[in-house]
């Protein structure tokens, strides 16, 4: 395992539409026993409530929603360009037909019981502060449903997580 040292968040120098956007990250959940983990380009970071808060997009249809529906917890793992294609891998394999970490030869470390992804080289840990479903009903712009919610995925709406940074790590 890989030695992460705390990251003060107020040290962030962070361009979040290039790390989430495009270079990606994996979302964990679970506890020691089980967990699994999921490609997203989704989410971002900044203040909510009084604290300094983390919000990701999990479609309905994902393994991960059932490990973070089911937790107080969640983790989003940075990594460097060389993890591009177990980003990819990520994304695409559901980890109900097989077991992506033992497949990818990625492993898990915890942090008080919080799964992240030990080849990343930058952890955020989160505490779940809210559950919010996105529905049709809360489109303004009528091009959403149709980009982003047809096809294969009509119906497959995400729910918005805010989770509570507990812990920054980098190494």
């Amino acid at each position: 395992m890989h030695q992460f040292q705390p990251y003060p968040v107020d040290l962030l120098e962070f361009n979040p539409f290039t790390k989430i956007g495009n270079d990606w990250l994996i979302i964990t959940s679970g506890d020691e026993q089980k967990a699994n983990g999921m490609t997203a380009s989704w989410g971002g970071l900044g203040v909510l409530w009084g604290k300094n808060v983390a919000f990701i997009f999990v479609r309905e249809s994902r393994y991960t929603k059932e490990f973070i529906d089911n937790s107080s917890t969640f983790s989003c793992t940075f990594f460097d360009k060389k993890y591009k294609n177990d980003l990819k891998y990520f994304g695409i394999v559901s980890g109900r037909q097989e077991d992506k970490f033992k497949t990818s030869g990625l492993n898990l470390d915890y942090k008080d019981g919080i799964p992240y992804v030990d080849e990343g080289n930058f952890v955020v840990l989160c505490k779940k502060m809210a559950a919010v479903p996105i529905e049709e009903a809360h489109f303004l712009d009528p091009e959403i449903k149709e980009k982003w919610y047809s096809g294969n995925d009509a119906d497959n709406f995400h729910t918005m997580y805010v989770g509570e940074i507990t812990d920054v790590l980098a190494r």
